[in-house]
């Protein structure tokens, strides 16, 4: 640590996401400097991907570009919608879940909101879906307000078909078969020939079995993006790794070291954002339904706030509402979100949990005493409670986490999600677990870049010389891969 990180604290790492233009991708200057490479000839490539998620408090789609050459991913744009604005049911349509916040979805209101975002998107990057996309990832962290996997199915389905009404090709939605069915300007950078897509994301697998949390899929997307996202700093986030997505619900991963595959061992879900949500709804200067913290933020709003009462309200607030632990085996839902506890922990993988009260039932009294904070110290004051209960709930999380020993030794901590890294919370946080873990990064759309990760990954398309996958400080695990793939091959055929 340097002598101004002894005096000061040390600075919170932040990977924030930098944009580039169709027309920087199409032009494909030569890589400067390749790393560990000197000087290259190699004309840049761009893989195009499109991530498509309806959330519970907003539904985006945004368009990253990745050079194939280093490993960078750039934005191209960011559309944003907030879920509370989808239309409601019409007459004869089947309402079959709801968001937390109890916003009612039908097929097809979710496929025309999703339809407008991506067509938004496309037209606002100057985006040719037939000619300049390569692929399309879909994703959802509303899984709250349902009672079933078939009601899950019915929203990835409705997800797909708001894809398809935007005009993309279903040969864009789903990985190749063979080499031949990837474009030849990104043929070079496919390893299809040698390996096949066997489930692993930047070299992590799920748990085995059955899906042991509802948002299982967020949690693996927001570890692999935010391994993409080190990649604009130095820190080295690779396995064995710890992953917080703080967006309204909570989703995250325990990821060990093994190799050439790293496993599952840790689950983080229940409520996040939500929790931020209600204690700004007793401002009511939002909507008392849909409204969002998201909706007064700025970056000024915390100048003049009481930073030791704020510290103190949000130690309230935990000792009186918040409920972090390991998730009990007798329990179907944890911070409103389903759970399979059996299947996780007949896998060996620990499930963490934040709620409010029961299942959100206490999410109410949090309104109250937001309105209690906003009417005796102010909006200022409110919004660094916020970022207290935010850091505090990393804090809980990871010492529960620790106390349950499934945190590997030379783990490095990532955090993502709007409750996550807006605010002073990098360094709130950072403060809480300095001693914990050797590194901590902040990475913005991190679930944006980890579908990008998911697009490369399912067409076998990597960057060896510059990893995303593997251990800390190790190479590709592409030779280990085939090893792995070749005797599953031999014992298959035997």
């Amino acid at each position: 640590m340097s002598f101004l990180s002894k005096i000061f604290g040390p600075k919170p790492v932040i990977a924030k996401s930098r944009f580039i233009t169709i027309e920087d991708t199409r032009a494909a200057p030569f890589t400067k400097k390749t790393v560990g490479s000197g000087y290259s000839m190699r004309p840049d490539v761009y893989y195009i991907v499109a991530s498509v998620e309806l959330g519970n408090t907003t539904t985006k789609c945004i368009l990253t570009a990745t050079n194939l050459n280093t490993s960078r991913s750039y934005l191209l744009d960011k559309t944003v919608k907030m879920t509370r604005d989808i239309r409601p049911p019409k007459e004869g349509e089947e309402v079959f879940g709801k968001t937390v916040w109890g916003v009612e979805l039908t097929k097809e209101s979710v496929s025309e909101l999703v339809r407008d975002t991506i067509l938004e998107s496309v037209k606002r990057a100057k985006v040719d879906i037939e000619k300049d996309l390569d692929f399309v990832v879909r994703s959802t962290g509303v899984t709250a307000g349902f009672g079933s996997p078939e009601e899950v199915g019915k929203l990835i389905i409705a997800l797909a078909e708001g894809c398809l009404k935007a005009g993309i090709p279903p040969r864009k939605m789903a990985p190749a078969l063979s080499i031949d069915n990837i474009p030849e300007r990104l043929r070079d950078f496919s390893y299809l020939d040698r390996v096949i897509f066997d489930g692993a994301v930047a070299s992590v697998i799920p748990p085995t079995g059955r899906e042991v949390v509802a948002n299982e899929m967020e949690g693996e997307l927001v570890t692999a993006g935010i391994k993409l996202g080190s990649k604009w700093t130095t820190v080295d986030y690779r396995n064995p790794c710890v992953s917080l997505d703080f967006g309204t619900t909570l989703a995250g991963r325990i990821v060990n070291s093994d190799e050439p595959y790293a496993r599952t061992v840790g689950n983080f879900c229940g409520l996040a954002g939500a929790i931020s949500d209600a204690l700004i709804r007793g401002t009511e200067m939002v909507d008392c339904r849909g409204g969002a913290a998201l909706d007064l933020y700025k970056k000024s709003i915390m100048k003049g706030a009481n930073w030791k009462k704020a510290k103190e309200n949000a130690a309230m607030i935990h000792e009186e509402i918040i409920d972090i632990r390991k998730v009990p085996v007798n329990r179907k839902r944890f911070g409103t979100v389903p759970v399979d506890t059996e299947a996780a922990y007949t896998a060996g993988t620990t499930l963490i949990g934040c709620d409010a009260g029961k299942n959100g039932d206490k999410l109410p009294e949090l309104t109250e005493i937001g309105h209690t904070i906003y009417q005796e110290d102010g909006i200022h004051t409110l919004f660094a409670t916020l970022d207290h209960v935010s850091a505090m709930i990393v804090k809980r999380l990871i010492d529960e986490a620790f106390d349950e020993e499934v945190i590997e030794e030379g783990s490095v901590l990532g955090v993502t999600g709007r409750a996550g890294i807006t605010g002073t919370k990098p360094k709130l946080i950072l403060e809480y677990v300095k001693d914990r873990f050797a590194d901590c990064i902040f990475v913005s759309d991190a679930l944006a870049l980890g579908a990008a990760v998911m697009a490369r990954c399912m067409n076998s398309m990597g960057t060896p010389h510059t990893p995303i996958g593997g251990r800390q400080n190790g190479p590709c695990i592409l030779g280990m891969r085939r090893k792995l793939q070749s005797r599953k091959e031999d014992k298959w055929i035997e």
